[in-house]
């Protein structure tokens, strides 16, 4: 089924990538975020970073519609109301960065990743927090909607500035949650359609994201049974910890190959 894959990246590639995305899909279920950052990042440790970005995509769709809709249909729509401007935004901008993905070099690609996750990572360690006046939320939701649909495009990651606008608003853990899971699904949307077209998911690549899905599904369900059974903060320092491990490793694969 993936023999072109394994001819070029070996079987163990493909093993280590279902295992990557069953912990991706389980802390995606335990922490609500995460899964694109962990799959890119492990997947790209033992394959090429188009490949990485594709694997993630059908797993990424799948998990976050899951997790959107998880309170109803109903709560899902008011919190697509509320933040209409972030998403619309956020979806153009996916729609053509995502273009970029194969015409920029593979060495760039790991680069952009490498960094975003590690910053990323490193200002949630510290425990900083993005503050802003009220009047200023329009500015902000757009400029953070332009930031996350860049990344979103180019390297498959727009979670991560859209969480600390979340926090930012002191936005409650459910409705952050369900919020989130909103964005990513409707990036997720737009970025499978918007690599249908680039070729980033083909032939090769297809298959092996939906066989991905399985994985994640299991390592989700796992997560979202020991949500409430673990110190979330403890658990989602760990992550982030291990985040910026795997984002200084691509910035390594950027800088030295």
């Amino acid at each position: 089924m993936f023999s072109a894959l394994t001819s070029e990246f070996g079987g163990s590639a493909i093993i280590i990538a279902f295992a990557v995305m069953m912990l991706a899909g389980f802390i995606k279920g335990a922490i609500g975020f995460a899964l694109p950052m962990i799959a890119i990042s492990g997947i790209g440790t033992v394959m090429s970073a188009e490949i990485a970005i594709a694997a993630m995509i059908l797993p990424g769709l799948f998990t976050n519609f899951w997790q959107s809709l998880r309170n109803g249909f109903g709560a899902a729509l008011v919190s697509l109301r509320k933040f209409w401007r972030l998403n619309l935004i956020l979806l153009v901008m996916i729609y053509y960065c995502a273009k970029l993905v194969t015409v920029v070099p593979e060495s760039f690609l790991f680069l952009i990743l490498g960094a975003s996750i590690t910053v990323f990572g490193t200002i949630q360690i510290v425990g900083w927090q993005p503050r802003f006046p009220p009047h200023m939320r329009n500015y902000v939701e757009a400029g953070v909607a332009l930031v996350a649909g860049f990344f979103g495009g180019l390297a498959g990651v727009w979670g991560p500035p859209i969480l600390m606008y979340l926090m930012a608003l002191e936005t409650p853990k459910v409705e952050q949650i369900r919020v989130q899971g909103i964005s990513f699904l409707l990036g997720s949307i737009v970025l499978t359609v918007a690599h249908l077209n680039s070729g980033v998911l083909n032939q090769n690549s297809l298959p092996f994201s939906a066989a991905l899905i399985v994985p994640a599904a299991l390592g989700m369900f796992a997560g979202f049974a020991v949500q409430s059974r673990i110190d979330q903060q403890v658990f989602r320092k760990a992550t982030l910890i291990v985040l910026v491990i795997a984002g200084l490793n691509l910035l390594r694969r950027g800088f030295f190959g």
